[in-house]
């Protein structure tokens, strides 16, 4: 059903370089774009999570109650992507683990802009 979700950024190259090696824990690489979007996914027939300068060029604001959930894997692989998300300057917005017993397990961060993400494993593994 999605095509494509869009973040909101202040720095479209850091933020394109972050999406990048962030995304690459899980084999998405940069899809399509140009000097304002960056489309990150495996390829345009399944979904990808893009990076913008807002079109109306005003300030980008993180949505209160607005999450973008990506879906890693297992405990290990939504592990992985919140360390990477650390180690590239996202702040912690609630450690990995188990939330729901045997069917969802997450880790949360704000990237550099303030976005929310989940990386996470829904359903039995």
């Amino acid at each position: 059903m999605l095509a494509y979700t869009t973040l909101g950024v202040s720095d479209f190259e850091r933020a394109k370089s972050f999406y990048e090696q962030l995304l690459a824990v899980i084999g998405a690489q940069y899809v399509l774009g140009n000097e304002r979007i960056a489309l990150f996914g495996h390829d345009v027939t399944n979904p990808m999570l893009a990076v913008c300068i807002p079109y109306d060029e005003g300030e980008p604001s993180a949505g209160n109650g607005a999450m973008v959930a990506i879906r890693a894997g297992g405990p290990a692989e939504c592990d992985a992507m919140y360390e990477k998300a650390i180690e590239l300057g996202a702040t912690c917005d609630g450690p990995p683990g188990e939330r729901m017993p045997d069917f969802f397990y997450g880790g949360y961060v704000r990237d550099l802009d303030g976005n929310k993400l989940c990386f996470c494993q829904i359903g039995p593994q």
